[in-house]
């Protein structure tokens, strides 16, 4: 769900990148995974960010600012909104332009398409094709987000009411968004500092 967020914390490598964006699309256990080691290394990021995240404090900090009525959907939110944030103030977390960042990140989808999961098969052409990355940083575009996300959710949900949510609680949400960052840069630091 926060493509982006998942991106710009990587290790830069490029395998360990894909493995970071596939993170949502592989499930079980990565023992026998038919990947690169440095794929693996990537998903196993990506796993230990999605867990951080429950537990950290900027993310907490959120969860109480977005209305109770949201219930486990509030996850969902923060993600969404956290890759918004970080789509718009690329320049203060990162080296280079979003749009360089973007371009690297879908010629290596686009080189390592053969093995990348179904699900992902499918979402990247539509992502490249819409640059989703870079249109990110428009918070219209979190409204049609929202809207298409729960449109693919099975269950009756309340994801396209969440645009309200942002804009109620923008710049409190966009400094937890910041802290979240600096959060799980150490977490990863510490988790991964000897592999």
């Amino acid at each position: 769900m926060n493509y982006l967020m998942h991106l710009h914390l990587s290790d830069p490598t490029p395998l360990v990148r894909l493995g970071n964006m596939m993170g949502d699309f592989v499930k079980g256990r990565l023992e026998k995974a038919p990947y690169h080691p440095q794929i693996i290394h990537g998903l196993r990021q990506h796993r230990s960010i999605d867990s951080f995240s429950q537990v950290s404090p900027a993310v907490n900090a959120s969860r109480e600012r977005i209305d109770p009525r949201f219930g486990y959907f509030r996850g969902i939110l923060i993600d969404v909104f956290y890759d918004h944030f970080l789509a718009r103030n690329w320049d203060r977390h990162a080296e280079g332009t979003l749009e360089e960042f973007a371009l690297e990140t879908y010629l290596l989808l686009e080189e390592y398409q053969h093995i990348l999961p179904e699900k992902l098969q499918a979402v990247a052409p539509r992502m490249i094709q819409y640059n989703w990355l870079v249109s990110y940083r428009e918070v219209e575009v979190m409204e049609r987000a929202l809207i298409r996300i729960g449109e693919r959710i099975k269950r009756e949900n309340p994801l396209a009411e969440g645009y309200g949510e942002l804009l109620k609680h923008y710049d409190e949400l966009e400094e937890d968004s910041a802290r979240f960052l600096v959060e799980a840069q150490r977490h990863l630091q510490e988790k991964f500092r000897s592999t």
